[in-house]
C-alpha cells in the first residue's frame, strides 16, 4: 500500500522577511545577525513536527530582475532595498536547510511564487495533498481541493489556514478571483498600481457583483458611483496590467520534479553543530539533542594549587597586577559561601581553596592593600563576600562585568562565558553547565572540575582586561567607567552590607490588618456577586462577571474571558463589584509580595534587609534593587505607603532622612533642549505644571484649575517618555483628538522641546545610538527598521534615554560624592537606599542639622546644568514619616 503523498512548500523569501521584522536583531558571538534564521528555523520545526511531510521544498527568489520587470519596469520599484542585516542571513538559511536535508530551489528570472505555482500545479494534477507556507496573500490564488495555503500572522507566531471553504468564508471569492482582487486594489508592497481609489472593500463589492475584471469592464454602465466609474474608466489599462502582474506563473521552466522534493527526515548530529554555531541553545533539545549537547568542551587550564603544604607559592602568586576571582553563586550573595578563589598574573595561574585563603595572613594583607592592583570580573560581589568575612578588598582597578555593560547596555547577559566568546572568540562552560540551575543547582563532586572552572575565570579576566579597556577608550567611556560606575560599586557595597533595619512586629501587625480587610472585601464581593467563588481564579471570576452578572465582554483569551486589570478598569463604571475586586487584588498583592515577602528576607543576624543593587540591568543606567526589590513598594495606595512605617533607623536616637530630587527629568529636559520657556520657569522657581497649564490653555495663573494642572503634569512627564496621543488619551481618559491637540499646543508653547525631540531622533538614525550628559551610550539598532512598531519604540527610546539616563548618572554621582563627604567629615550618618530620584539615610539626631545643609548642597551641585537642581528633604522616625 502506497503511503499518501504530502507536499509542503515554503515561500522562503516571504517567511524570512516576516521573521526578520517580527524579531529583534539578534547576533551570535561572531557578530552574525541571526534573527531571521531563528524565526525561519522555528517555522521549519513547526512544519516538521505538525505536518510530517513526505515531500518538502523551500523556494527562494533568484534575484531582483524577473520577466515581470520587462512587462512593467516599475514592478516592486518602491520596495526598499533589503537591509544588509537580512540579506546576509540568506546564505545561513540555505546552510540551515542543508543541515536539515531539505531541498531548496531558485530559478534565474523567476520569483519564488512562480516556482511554487508551477510545482503546486503538478502536485494538484497528481492528487497530492499540498500546503504552501507564506506571508503573501497572493498565494491564495493557488488554493484548490488538494492545495491549502498557510498564511503567517502576528509576525510568524501564528498561522491561518486557507482551503476553499475558508476563502469563501473570508472573501466570498474563488481562488482564481484573487488576481482580479489584486488587479483592482493593487499591492503597494510589489508596486502593483491597481485602480486608484479602489481599496479591498470596494474591490470585493465589485467582484461579488461582476466576478472578474473583464466582466466589470463589459458592464461598466452598471457600476454605481460617479467617482468609482470615472476611476475605472480612466485606469482600464492599469487594472488589466495589475491583474496580469499579480497572476502567479504556473508554467515556469523548472529543472526539478516533484520527487526531487522527497523528505526522509534529518539527523540531529548534522543540525546540532549548526545550532551551536548560531547559538540557538533553546532549540537543541527540540531536535533530539540534550542540554549536554549545548555544553562547551573547553580545554583544561594548567594551574598551581596553593594548599597548606605549598605555602611557598604565596610569594610568587601575590603580585600586582593580578586577576582575582572569588566564586560566589547565589543571586543574593550576602553571607553566601565562597566556593573557591583563583589568581592569574605574569607568574602563572593559581587556585586556592577557600579555607586556605581565609586562613592566610599574607593573602589577607594582599587583598587589603590598595597598592596591589586587582582585576576582577564582578568586583561588588567579591567585595561583599569578603566584607562578611571581615576583609576589606582594596586596589580594584578593573571590573569586566561593569565595563561590558557600558560597552553594550542592552545585552541580556554579561556572564563570563558570554564575554569570553564575544571578546576572545573562546568558548568556556557557563555556570549553568557546571552547577545546573534552580532547585537542581549543586557544586560538582569533582574538586578538579570545580577548580578548573574557577581558575579558568581568572585566566580569562587577565586575558580580556586589556581588550576591554581599549574598547572603553575607543568609545570614550573610560571616564564614565572610572569616575562613576567603578566608584559607585564601592558605595553600593557599603549600602548592601549596612542594610536597613525592619520592625518585624510592625510588618506582622500590618499583615493581620490587611488580612482583616481582605476578609471584609471577600464578604462584600460575594454579596454583590450573589454567589461565593474563588476571587483569585480568572476562570471563576470571568464566569461571575460575564455569565452571571452579564457585564460586556471586553477581551477573550485562549482559555476564556480576560479579567486583566486593564479590562476590570474599563468595567468599573458598570458594576460596583468591579472596584471591590480591583482593591482586593491590590491588597492581596501587598499582603503576599510585600508583607509576607519582606518578612522572609529579614536577616536573623542583623534584623535588617540586605537588598542587592543591580548596576547592569537597566539600559538607561538606572539602578535597580533585587532580593527584595525595595524600589517597588507601591505608594499610590495608602496601605502600600504605610509599609514604609516598618523601615526604621538602626538604633535609638537616630532618624530616617529622605532627600528627593525635585522634577529632575524636566530640569534635564530644559537643559538639553535649551527651551527658553522651560528654563525661565525653573530659573524663577515657578511650579512647572502650573506654568505649562498657563501656556497650553492660554490662561493667567489664577485661572489654572486643578484639572488643568493635572493634565499639564501628565503631558510634562509624558513628553519625557515620548508619549503618543493614544497614550495620553488613555492616561487622561480623553479622546485621541483632544490628546493630539494638547500635545500640539504643548510643542507650540515649548518649541525648543519639539526641536530637541526631532533632532535627537535624526541623530540616533545617523549614529545608531544616543548618549547621556555623562556620555553613557544606548544603542538603538531598530531606529531605521521598516517595522513601524520597532521603529516607533526606538524613536521614543531615543527621546527618553538622554533624559532618564542623565538623571541616573546625576544621582549616581551624588551618591559617590555623598559617601565621600560622610567619611571625610567623620559623620556617623549612613546612606542606606537609592529609590529612583531619592536617597535614604540613617542619621543620628545630633547630625540632623549638619545633614540638612550637607545633603542638598552635595546633591544640587553634583552636576552643573543651566537650570538649578532642587532637593526636597524630610526626616522622621520611619521611612514613611520621612516623606
Amino acid at each position: 500500500m502506497n503511503m499518501e503523498k504530502k507536499l509542503i512548500i515554503v515561500d522562503g523569501n516571504s517567511i524570512a522577511n516576516r521573521a526578520f521584522y517580527a524579531l529583534p536583531l539578534l547576533n551570535n558571538d561572531k557578530g552574525m545577525y541571526t534573527n531571521a534564521v531563528f524565526g525561519f528555523t522555528n517555522i521549519l520545526l513547526k512544519i516538521l513536527e505538525e505536518e510530517k511531510p513526505t515531500h518538502l521544498l523551500v523556494a527562494f527568489d533568484a534575484g531582483k530582475i524577473t520577466f515581470r520587470h520587462t512587462e512593467y519596469k516599475e514592478y516592486k520599484g518602491k520596495r526598499q532595498k533589503t537591509p544588509s542585516e537580512l540579506s546576509e542571513q540568506f546564505p545561513l538559511m540555505r546552510k540551515l536547510l542543508d543541515a536539515f536535508s531539505v531541498k531548496h530551489y531558485e530559478l534565474s528570472g523567476y520569483e519564488a511564487d512562480d516556482i511554487i505555482g508551477t510545482i503546486t500545479k503538478e502536485a494538484d494534477q497528481a492528487g497530492w495533498k499540498t500546503k504552501v507556507y507564506t506571508g503573501d496573500k497572493d498565494m491564495l490564488q493557488l488554493v484548490s481541493e488538494h492545495i491549502h495555503v498557510a498564511l503567517t500572522r502576528k509576525g510568524i507566531s501564528e498561522v491561518e489556514y486557507y482551503d476553499l471553504a475558508k476563502l469563501e468564508e473570508v472573501y466570498q471569492l474563488k481562488p482564481e478571483q484573487i488576481t482580479d482582487l489584486k488587479g483592482l486594489m493593487g499591492d503597494s508592497s510589489d508596486n502593483i498600481p491597481g485602480v486608484p481609489g479602489v481599496g479591498e472593500k470596494t474591490a470585493l463589492k465589485l467582484l461579488h457583483q461582476f466576478q472578474t475584471v473583464e466582466n466589470i469592464y463589459e458592464h461598466l454602465n452598471e457600476v454605481s458611483g460617479k467617482k468609482l466609474l470615472e476611476n475605472l474608466t480612466e485606469n482600464k489599462e492599469k487594472a488589466f496590467m495589475s491583474k496580469e502582474l499579480a497572476t502567479i506563473l504556473r508554467e515556469a521552466p523548472l529543472e526539478i520534479k516533484l520527487d526531487d522534493a522527497v523528505y526522509e527526515g534529518y539527523h540531529s548530529e548534522q543540525v546540532i553543530p549548526f545550532f551551536q554555531e548560531l547559538e540557538f541553545k533553546s532549540l537543541i533539545e527540540r531536535v533530539g539533542g540534550s542540554v549536554e549537547d549545548s555544553k562547551v568542551e573547553a580545554e583544561d587550564v594548567e594551574f598551581k594549587l596553593i594548599d597548606e603544604e605549598k605555602s611557598a607559592l604565596w610569594e610568587e602568586a601575590l603580585v600586582s597586577p593580578s586577576a582575582l576571582h572569588l566564586e560566589v553563586l547565589q543571586e543574593n550573595y550576602h553571607r553566601a559561601p565562597i566556593l573557591g578563589i583563583s589568581l592569574r598574573n605574569e607568574n602563572g595561574l593559581y587556585y586556592i581553596p577557600t579555607q586556605v585563603a581565609l586562613a592566610s595572613a599574607s593573602f589577607k594583607a594582599w587583598l587589603e592593600s590598595s597598592e596591589q592592583k586587582k582585576w576582577l570580573y564582578d568586583s561588588k560581589r567579591a567585595e561583599v563576600a569578603l566584607m562578611w568575612q571581615g576583609i576589606a578588598l582594596e586596589g580594584i582597578e578593573a571590573d569586566l562585568f561593569l565595563a561590558s555593560y557600558l560597552l553594550n547596555p542592552s545585552e541580556s547577559s554579561y556572564e563570563i562565558d558570554t564575554l569570553a566568546k564575544a571578546h576572545a572568540g573562546k568558548s568556556i562552560p557557563s555556570d549553568e553547565q557546571i552547577y545546573g540551575k534552580g532547585a537542581k543547582q549543586k557544586v560538582p563532586d569533582s574538586l578538579d572540575e570545580l577548580a578548573q572552572h574557577i581558575a579558568r575565570k581568572a585566566d580569562f579576566v587577565f586575558k580580556l582586561k586589556e581588550k576591554i579597556d581599549q574598547q572603553l577608550e575607543e568609545l570614550k567611556l573610560t571616564s564614565l567607567f572610572f569616575d562613576l560606575e567603578l566608584p559607585l560599586a564601592r558605595v553600593l557595597v557599603d549600602m548592601e552590607v549596612e542594610g536597613i533595619k525592619v520592625d518585624r512586629s510592625k510588618l506582622v501587625e500590618m499583615g493581620e490588618a490587611l488580612q482583616g480587610r481582605l476578609d471584609e472585601l471577600t464578604k462584600e464581593i460575594y454579596e454583590l456577586a450573589g454567589t461565593e467563588f474563588n476571587i483569585n481564579s480568572p476562570k471563576q471570576l470571568g464566569e461571575v462577571l460575564f455569565d452571571k452578572l452579564g457585564l460586556p465582554v471586553i477581551k477573550k483569551t485562549k482559555t476564556g474571558y480576560s479579567t486583566s486589570a486593564e479590562v476590570l478598569e474599563q468595567l468599573e463604571p458598570q458594576h460596583e463589584v468591579v472596584a471591590k475586586i480591583l482593591l482586593y487584588r491590590q491588597l492581596g498583592k501587598l499582603q503576599s509580595t510585600y508583607i509576607e515577602g519582606l518578612l522572609k528576607v529579614i536577616s536573623d543576624d542583623t534584623d535588617k534587609i540586605h537588598t542587592t543593587f543591580q548596576q547592569t540591568i537597566a539600559a538607561t543606567g538606572r539602578l535597580s534593587s533585587t532580593d527584595p526589590n525595595l524600589q517597588n513598594i507601591p505608594i499610590r495606595l495608602e496601605e502600600g505607603r504605610k509599609i514604609r512605617e516598618a523601615f526604621i533607623p538602626s538604633e535609638k536616637n537616630r532618624v530616617i532622612m529622605a532627600a528627593d530630587y525635585s522634577q529632575i527629568e524636566l530640569r534635564i529636559l530644559a537643559h538639553i533642549s535649551q527651551d527658553q520657556g522651560l528654563i525661565e520657569a525653573f530659573m524663577q522657581d515657578k511650579d512647572i505644571h502650573t506654568k505649562t497649564a498657563m501656556d497650553v490653555f492660554h490662561v493667567p495663573e489664577e485661572e489654572v484649575t486643578s484639572l488643568m494642572r493635572r493634565h499639564a503634569k501628565a503631558v510634562n512627564f509624558g513628553i519625557v517618555y515620548g508619549i503618543s496621543d493614544y497614550g495620553l488619551s488613555q492616561n487622561l481618559h480623553i479622546t485621541r483628538k483632544e490628546a493630539k491637540e494638547f500635545i500640539d499646543r504643548y510643542f507650540e508653547s515649548f518649541p525648543g522641546v519639539k526641536r530637541f525631540m526631532e533632532e535627537i531622533v535624526q541623530q540616533a538614525k545617523a549614529d545608531g545610538y544616543v548618549t547621556t550628559l555623562l556620555q553613557r551610550r544606548r544603542y538603538l539598532p531598530e531606529i531605521n527598521s521598516r517595522n513601524f512598531n520597532l521603529r516607533s519604540f526606538a524613536e521614543r527610546t531615543a527621546m527618553n534615554t538622554p533624559i532618564q539616563g542623565s538623571a541616573a548618572d546625576i544621582i549616581k554621582k551624588a551618591m559617590i560624592e555623598m559617601n565621600h563627604c560622610l567619611k571625610e567629615e567623620g559623620l556617623q550618618s549612613k546612606l542606606l537606599l537609592q529609590v529612583h530620584d531619592e536617597l535614604i539615610f540613617d542619621v543620628p539626631e545630633n547630625e540632623i542639622e549638619k545633614m540638612m545643609k550637607l545633603v542638598p548642597d552635595v546633591m544640587e551641585k553634583s552636576i552643573e546644568l543651566n537650570v538649578p537642581l532642587k532637593v526636597d528633604l524630610n526626616y522622621g522616625p520611619t521611612w514613611y514619616d520621612a516623606k
